[in-house]
């Protein structure tokens, strides 16, 4: 294997066309390789990224391929895990989209192939390699704002007319809190180290998914223990809110999940005396940094942001939520 890693697309979804294949395209330690697909106008999209691209119309035949060294599966959320086994089965590296899994154990499954093939398996957890949330993370763990007393965390968008959209759909694993809610969850977790100690949830459902939910509790770690709260929704305007309270400032992030499209990542640090400094980050993509620490942790052996360990944890956290959570009207 040299110092470019050969990607293969599994499935040409809108997301895959839109985000992942152009940072694909433009890592420094990647080609955008092989597309699995059988819908061919959808291919054609991709092959402006690079014309020579190779199209296969099976998964199956995409996993055969001897030049493809790492797959990327952004398929509905039911399907993750069984095509992560194959893919790793097959030789190949895998990056899949979140949630990884429907459930944590499941995940315990992919750390044993991890460990049993010695293959790269994570998920596409982008927002920990941008830098506004390692910059937040460094902050809050310095004690830059003092004690950690409370964090609020927001997500929102309207999807309610996107009736054929796979978030709508309960047998593909839709609904808010898997979408969305593996950033207001595990951001968190990212920056804190800490993990909920109390939880409890009211959500509201429609057609067999979650549309919104409000999760509060107390979550406990390294730096003590503080409150929560989180609000995800498939039916409000878009939001996007992050803010890390202490008791000596506020850590605010105002696109903390979709910087660029959503807004600029911008990190506000605000006193008690009403004095604030604002960090900003107009040019990170979240995308091409996640390949490229890919491509290092294949190539080079340095530890990857986002291990499987830490996927679980998110996912141990939404089954949690699940299970305490009360429906409402």
């Amino acid at each position: 294997m040299g110092d470019v890693l050969n990607w293969g697309i599994m499935g040409a979804s809108n997301f895959a066309r839109n985000h992942m294949g152009p940072a694909i395209h433009s890592a420094g330690n990647a080609r955008l390789a092989a597309l699995a697909t059988s819908n061919v106008e959808k291919s054609k999209e991709f092959k402006f990224l690079n014309p020579e691209l190779k199209v296969h119309n099976s998964y199956d035949v995409l996993l055969t391929d001897p030049e493809i060294d790492a797959i990327y599966i952004p398929l509905p959320n039911t399907l993750h895990v069984e095509w992560a086994q194959k893919a790793a089965r097959a030789g190949k590296h895998v990056l899949v989209e979140k949630p990884i899994a429907m459930k944590a154990d499941e995940i315990d499954d992919l750390i044993a192939l991890r460990d049993e093939t010695g293959l790269l398996i994570a998920e596409a957890y982008m927002i920990v390699h941008h830098p506004q949330w390692i910059r937040a993370r460094e902050l809050v763990r310095s004690g830059a704002i003092g004690q950690i007393d409370h964090v609020d965390t927001v997500f929102s968008y309207d999807n309610r007319e996107d009736t054929q959209n796979v978030r709508n759909d309960p047998n593909l694993g839709g609904g808010g809190i898997r979408d969305i809610g593996v950033y207001t969850y595990s951001s968190v977790r990212f920056v804190t180290g800490a993990e909920p100690a109390e939880i409890s949830a009211r959500i509201r459902t429609e057609n067999g998914v979650d549309t919104w939910a409000h999760v509060v509790g107390q979550m406990e770690g390294r730096l003590g223990r503080f409150t929560y709260s989180a609000i995800t929704s498939m039916r409000l305007s878009p939001r996007q809110e992050v803010v890390f309270q202490g008791d000596d400032g506020q850590i605010r992030l105002t696109a903390p999940f979709n910087p660029g499209v959503f807004g600029q990542a911008e990190l506000e640090v605000r006193r008690p005396d009403g004095t604030r400094t604002i960090e900003s980050w107009p040019r990170a993509n979240h995308y091409i940094l996640q390949v490229e620490n890919f491509g290092r942790t294949v190539r080079d052996g340095v530890d990857y942001p986002c291990p499987l360990e830490f996927s679980r944890g998110t996912q141990a956290m939404i089954d949690r939520v699940f299970d305490v959570a009360v429906g409402i009207g």
